[in-house]
């Protein structure tokens, strides 16, 4: 049986620029709630003992949106606060300097993911603990690949590392299988690799993708879940990702309901 993870982290933290809006992005909605609002839902379904969302750009909005969320799902949303966007593996840091959270499974999701299920949330906790990894990475196949993190696998077919678009070589960027930045973690390995983190990449940032590469390193397994339904992992970046995916949830929902006898 599945446990309850220790806690869940949405990073929300980005700017979002490229919505060219004044609202944060993670508050436009799709489906009748937020980007962030989904993300939260899906978080909550797998009961993790603390939820947090780490947020940045707009926070004050973003918080005030996040207690009212909290009191509709009867729990508590932990806010922490990410003063300057760092990178992924900064962001997760400030999520738990701001959660007390020891031992256990920790899940990192996205504050810009709508379509993510809790049921695919509480498949990858399984994966997670039924391998024993230090961390356990939600992948998928795509056709255009480009500007994802690339999932470099060992000769024997184990994750070795996941290099970023950007600072991938041409071999790289020919892989198909990318990063959907969606992981679970053993809490203590991640911990001691987040202290571990440098900045010496081409955004000069910290990487939570380079907590992999860390944890091979130290004679540690990180395991990997495919997903084939890659809706679940696509996120929006500008409005016309925010039209596709809200046409896209849309469509599931209606189908849910014209399966269910309503016309």
């Amino acid at each position: 049986m599945t446990q309850r993870p220790s806690a869940v982290v949405i990073l929300a933290a980005g700017e979002g620029t490229r919505m060219r809006s004044r609202r944060p992005k993670v508050l436009h909605p799709i489906g009748g709630r937020p980007l962030v609002g989904h993300a939260v839902v899906a978080a909550a379904g797998v009961q993790p003992t603390s939820l947090a969302v780490v947020v940045g750009h707009g926070r004050d909005a973003v918080t005030q949106y996040l207690s009212g969320l909290a009191d509709e799902l009867g729990r508590t949303v932990d806010v922490a606060v990410q003063e300057e966007q760092n990178g992924t593996g900064h962001a997760v840091e400030c999520a738990l300097s701001a959660v007390p959270v020891s031992g256990g499974t920790l899940v990192v999701t996205y504050g810009d993911v709508p379509l993510l299920t809790a049921q695919t949330l509480t498949e990858l906790v399984a994966e997670h603990e039924r391998s024993g990894a230090a961390a356990t990475v939600l992948t998928a196949r795509v056709c255009d690949p480009t500007g994802y993190g690339r999932i470099v696998r060992d000769a024997d077919g184990q994750v070795q590392a996941i290099v970023e678009h950007r600072d991938a070589d041409d071999a790289q960027r020919a892989i198909d299988e990318i990063n959907s930045g969606i992981y679970a973690f053993d809490v203590d390995a991640l911990r001691r690799y987040l202290a571990a983190l440098d900045t010496s990449n081409d955004q000069g940032e910290m990487y939570l993708t380079d907590v992999v590469a860390l944890a091979r390193a130290d004679g540690r397994h990180v395991a990997s879940m495919t997903i084939t339904d890659t809706w679940q992992t696509e996120g929006v970046n500008d409005r016309r990702q925010l039209a596709t995916l809200g046409a896209e949830l849309n469509r599931r929902v209606l189908g849910t309901w014209m399966s269910a006898g309503v016309t």
